[in-house]
């Protein structure tokens, strides 16, 4: 007897050029280093550079994750995109990266679920892949928050940055045993009364503009290790694992005083989490798979491993998803 897993073939991600620091955001409001360190653990956030949109983002991930893969875009027949910041209203930006790597066949849409939105994306290609619906497919998160920021505002325009990045997954037959590769389960939760503590204040249906981030910090911060160790027990009950089986932790990189506290209470060994927050800061979907891409190229998660991925976004959305890399 085999069963269907969704095997991570590679990984990639990107980065736009430019670099923005601390000291350098303390040039334009009243804010500090310090200010901004003690509080979140971010040094510094990359910001995309005029005329680079998430679509071109994003499919610098792609590449870089099909290289790494070793396999040829071609072999792809489903790209999924978790963003909030899509080039377009419509068509989807997903469909624009497939473009971008000469894909014509297959099928290639957008996910919002804003932070949250590659552990839902994962979830959602990994469901198409174990039906037979589609064989290989790109799961990317890429993000241009940047552009839908208040640069007045130091609470918020302080955390977070641009990126991108994309992982390959293939449908294979295994024993089924949990050593075995591939994604062993995924938990999704939602929670639409906790709106108003991190949303946009714009849309195409609303107000008819782009709108900015609006973000009750204290309220988010209280609600998400909760939330975030809430679907990671269900991980850990459906896979019969443990905290002490865990090799990797892959956070949102949000807030590393939300990490910290996140791993403490699953009693996750601080060795065992992985920070790109203090070089990244908040990108939001694209958060996930950049972590993962740079702990791979970091020589930290080998074949084999066990990964716990989690997040939390806007909505609320939250996430888990355990991985044998």
């Amino acid at each position: 007897m085999t069963v269907t897993r969704s095997v991570v073939l590679g990984c990639g991600s990107y980065l736009p050029e430019q670099i923005l620091t601390n000291a350098e955001l303390a040039q334009r409001i009243d804010t500090s280093d310090e200010w901004i360190v003690q509080r979140t653990g971010i040094h510094q956030r990359h910001i995309a550079a005029p005329g680079e949109f998430t679509s071109h983002l994003g499919t610098r991930a792609a590449q870089a994750a099909l290289a790494n893969a070793g396999v040829d875009a071609q072999s792809i027949d489903l790209v999924v995109l978790a963003t909030s910041t899509p080039d377009n209203t419509f068509p989807a930006t997903a469909v624009a990266i497939q473009h971008n790597l000469g894909i014509h066949h297959g099928a290639a849409f957008d996910l919002q679920a804003v932070c949250s939105g590659f552990v839902f994306g994962l979830a959602t290609a990994d469901n198409f892949l174990r039906t037979g619906a589609f064989k290989r497919a790109l799961v990317i998160g890429a993000e241009t928050f940047s552009r839908i920021l208040d640069w007045n505002d130091r609470t918020t325009c302080v955390l977070f940055g641009d990126g991108a990045g994309a992982v390959v997954l293939e449908a294979q037959q295994h024993s089924g045993a949990p050593t075995d590769p591939g994604i062993l389960t995924t938990h999704l939760r939602s929670d639409g009364r906790h709106k108003s503590k991190l949303y946009v204040d714009g849309g195409p249906s609303s107000t008819q503009t782009v709108g900015h981030l609006r973000m009750e910090g204290r309220e988010v911060f209280k609600h998400a290790v909760g939330m975030i160790t809430d679907v990671i027990v269900d991980a850990f009950e459906a896979t019969r694992t443990t905290a002490d089986d865990i090799d990797w932790f892959v956070p949102h990189q949000a807030n590393k005083r939300i990490i910290d506290a996140s791993a403490h209470k699953l009693h996750i060994a601080p060795q065992k989490v992985v920070l790109t927050v203090d070089r990244h800061g908040n990108t939001s979907a694209a958060s996930i798979p950049l972590a993962l891409s740079t702990a791979v190229a970091e020589g930290k998660i080998k074949k084999g491993d066990l990964v716990l991925l989690e997040a939390m976004g806007g909505g609320f959305t939250w996430g888990s998803a355990l991985v044998r890399w």
